[in-house]
This record gives structure tokens, C-alpha cells and sequence, in this order.
């Protein structure tokens, strides 16, 4: 039985290890308090060391959309720079162009009508970055609502129910309605169906996923702006589109290149992504852009000292290493559109044999098949063995060092549970032809089962 860290025993000492404790030093250290006396750094570095080392293994972790590789150039970079401040504009000015240079490429690179009147920043994660798009939202809804002498005490903010937890936070710390348009085996993501039960003239946005965190899929942004055009057209009501691209924004502008669902479609306001993951930087970096300054409310926006003048800045974190950016920017000199392209399309070519053997098993059915960002989910198949579910390949899996999660699906598919894995760039064909034998290795032990495994308490995944 797995036990939470809450249920771990914290009042005894951390024991030092005489073989590499020093002459004089302490043999145990309090755990939960500050030592009276010093430690010198080796011993201090091998005790967090050897108990890290308790943690999976981050490249053979297929949960995580988070980036696990970087090149030794890339690393050097980060130790260079992880102690400069990347709020200090004034203090660090090449930093702050780089800074803007990053996000004037990604609004190229997402087809922003006129570059000169986009804007944008980079956010400690796509979280803060979907926080910033959502108070956006909020606050035009609001100035525009109060100018027309109309209540702006009740927004709304329409989602799909299998959006990442982040929306749901937004809308619980900014006072905001969440409205969930619930996916069904029938529309697996948000793609305009019944949207029009759902709006009203409160609501502030619609948010659509380019990459499902639970299957990695893509809602159709062009179909979703589509059935926005048509309740215009009906109510008269204008509501504005945000792209939760945290995974596909770096994916589908290399893979899907023809795809609508960036500032192509015009009632798309804003869009995020997370650096740190398929944009192949280590945590944590995101990015947030609007099409144009003028959605952005200037409400939001403060002015710093740069460079002898002004210059704005937004967001809810202050202080945060500034290595990350630069990083990002070497990563896109380094690469360019074509290095990205054979970057991504290794992802997805290995995530495409795995969806491929994987449907092949008569255990599994697949849920999607990786065509989008190479990610994809499956279950199993009706029918099959009663002795074992997919949190037991999941704990088999484990033993093996692999991470894969087993989950249910949101509200109405609750009943649903499904593994999902994310292949990230450092997940070569090789490791995936191993993991395709540890999962027919642990399939074939489970089927060999004459009774169900004990009931335990299992590790649960969040999204």
C-alpha cells in the first residue's frame, strides 16, 4: 500500500551516513527543524541528493507534458542565467528584448494580422498565462458593460468540462461563473454543439483547447468561432475566443501547419503556451499573446523603469529566474521552423506506433489515436478479463519505472477510466519498444489472474 506524504513519519531525525559524513560532523540532523550547527555542503548535497533519487524517473515519466530533455548547450545557458531577475527590465535590458523578440516570433508564428499591434509576455507557466487571457476577459467585459450603464457584477466563463484545473481556479479566484459544456462519447471535445445554451450576455469568453490535457485531442477552434457567429448573428452578442494552446500552440504550427485555430480566425483574443513543454524548455515557462494591444485592458497593464524610459509589464508573479527565456530563445535560433518540425514529428511518429500497437492489444480500445499532439488515451475493452482494471496496469507499469496514469474522465463520462500517455522529445522508438513489452509483459501477468487484486489505496493522478 502506497502512502501519502501526509501519512509519513516526520519527527524522527535525517541519519547521516558515516561513509560520507565528515570528520566531527553530526550523525543525524532534525527533519523538520533548522539545525543549531552547519553541515558542510557535500554531506548536505548527498543527503537531498539520496532522497530525491526516491522520486520516478522524469524521462520515463509519460504523465507529465512537462519537458525532461535539454541539450548541454541549452543547460549552460540556464546556469548562466538563472539568477537574474526577470522583472529587473532596467537592471537586465538584453534580457527584456529577448524577452519581447520570444513573443513577437510566436505572434509570426501564430498568424497575428498586424505583429506591430500584438502584445504579449512570458508567464512563470501556461497557468499564470491562462490567468492573465482570463482577466483579460473579465475586465474588458466589465468596462464595456459599466460604460453602457448595464450590471457587470455576474460574468461567466463558458469551458469544456475536461479543461485543465487551472480555469477552474481562475474562475473560483476571480469570482467568475464556471459554465462546463459536458464532452460525451459523442463530442469528445467542446466543438460548438449546444453552445448556445450556454451563453448569455454575461459571458465574458469561450475557451477552447488546442490539446485536451486529459487525451491530448483538439477542440475545433474554427468550428466552435463558427457557432459563436451564428448566436451573434441570432442574440447579437459578441463573445471573444481564448486558445488554451499550452501543448499544441508549439505543435500544430509545425505538424498541422494548414489547421484554423490561431489568429487566422478572428474572434480568437488571445492565446497561451507553455514554454516548457512542447515549446522544449525545462520548467517553468509560459507565454500569453493578445491579437491586438486594444484587448488587452490598459487596467491591467503597469509601467517599469527600462532603458531610461518606460515600459509595460503584466502579470501576476513578480520575481522569476529569467534563464528560462533565454533558453526559449535559443532553442528557437537554434532550431527554426524546420528544426521544430523534425522535433515534434519524432514525437509524434513514436506516439503514432504506440497508438498503433496499442489498438492492436484485444484488451484495449482506443479513446484517440494521436493524430493531433502526440499525446493519445485508451481503455478497456468491454468484456475483458473482470480480474484487473487499468489502475493495475498502471501499478505493474510502475514497478517497471514507467509512469503512465490511469484516470476517469470528466462529469458526464465519470465512469470512464482511461491511461493516457504524452510523448515528449527524449522518448526515442527504442524506450517505446520497451514500454510496449513491459505492457504485454504486465497484461499477460494480470490475465493469468483467477481473482481480482486486493482493493489498496492507489496513488491518485491529478490533471
Amino acid at each position: 500500500m502506497r502512502h501519502n506524504h501526509s501519512e509519513r513519519d516526520l519527527s524522527g531525525d535525517v541519519d547521516v551516513n558515516p561513509l560520507f559524513a565528515r570528520p566531527g560532523e553530526l550523525r543525524s540532523r532534525p527533519r523538520t527543524r533548522l539545525p543549531d550547527a552547519p553541515m558542510l555542503p557535500e554531506t548536505a548535497y548527498q543527503l537531498v541528493h539520496d532522497e530525491a533519487m526516491l522520486d520516478g524517473n522524469a524521462r520515463l515519466n509519460l504523465a507529465t507534458f512537462v519537458g525532461t530533455w535539454m541539450d548541454s548547450q541549452a543547460r549552460k545557458l540556464y546556469l548562466e542565467a538563472f539568477d537574474k531577475n526577470m522583472i529587473d527590465k532596467d537592471e537586465y535590458p538584453s534580457t527584456a528584448a529577448i524577452e519581447e523578440r520570444c513573443w513577437r516570433i510566436l505572434a509570426d508564428l501564430w498568424h497575428a494580422p498586424d505583429q506591430d499591434r500584438a502584445i504579449g509576455c512570458s508567464t512563470i507557466g501556461s497557468s499564470e498565462a491562462c490567468m492573465l487571457g482570463g482577466l483579460a476577459f473579465k475586465r474588458r467585459w466589465q468596462e464595456a458593460r459599466r460604460a453602457a450603464g448595464k450590471p457587470a457584477d455576474r460574468p461567466n466563463l463558458v469551458m469544456s468540462s475536461a479543461v485543465q484545473v487551472v480555469w477552474e481556479k481562475f474562475c473560483n479566484y476571480w469570482d467568475v461563473e464556471p459554465r462546463y459544456v459536458p464532452i460525451t462519447e459523442e463530442h469528445k471535445t467542446l466543438d460548438g454543439a449546444d453552445l448556445k445554451s450556454h451563453v448569455d450576455e454575461n459571458t465574458i469568453g469561450v475557451v477552447s483547447i488546442l490539446g485536451v490535457t486529459y487525451t491530448g485531442m483538439y477542440e475545433p477552434v474554427l468550428e466552435v468561432s463558427r457557432a459563436l457567429d451564428e448566436i451573434q448573428r441570432d442574440t447579437g452578442l459578441d463573445i471573444p475566443i481564448h486558445v488554451d494552446g499550452a501543448s499544441g500552440a508549439m505543435v500544430a504550427p509545425f505538424l498541422q501547419p494548414t489547421l484554423e485555430w490561431d489568429f487566422r480566425v478572428p474572434r480568437v483574443a488571445s492565446i497561451n503556451t507553455s514554454g516548457h513543454k512542447y515549446g522544449l524548455v525545462n520548467p517553468g515557462l509560459g507565454w500569453v499573446l493578445w491579437r491586438d494591444r486594444d484587448l488587452l485592458p490598459e487596467s491591467l497593464v503597469f509601467k517599469v523603469s527600462y532603458l531610461g524610459g518606460e515600459m509595460p509589464t503584466f502579470g501576476l508573479n513578480f520575481s522569476r529566474p529569467a534563464a528560462q527565456v533565454l533558453v526559449q530563445y535559443f532553442q528557437f535560433l537554434r532550431l527554426g521552423r524546420l528544426g521544430y518540425h523534425e522535433v515534434q514529428k519524432a514525437s509524434h511518429d513514436v506516439a503514432r506506433y504506440l497508438a498503433d500497437r496499442i489498438s492492436a492489444m484485444d484488451c484495449f480500445d482506443l479513446w484517440n489515436d494521436a493524430s493531433d499532439i502526440p499525446v493519445f488515451a485508451w481503455r478497456k475493452a468491454a468484456g475483458h478479463n473482470p480480474n484487473w482494471t487499468l489502475y493495475d496496469v498502471s501499478d505493474r507499469l510502475r514497478m517497471k519505472g514507467w509512469l503512465v496514469p490511469a484516470y476517469p474522465m470528466p462529469d458526464n463520462l465519470s465512469d470512464t477510466v482511461v491511461q493516457r500517455v504524452v510523448i515528449r522529445n527524449g522518448m526515442s522508438m527504442d524506450l517505446a519498444a520497451n514500454l510496449m513489452r513491459d505492457l504485454q509483459d504486465s497484461v499477460d501477468y494480470l490475465d493469468r489472474l483467477k481473482e481480482p487484486l486486493p482493493d489498496v489505496e492507489r496513488s491518485v493522478f491529478h490533471h
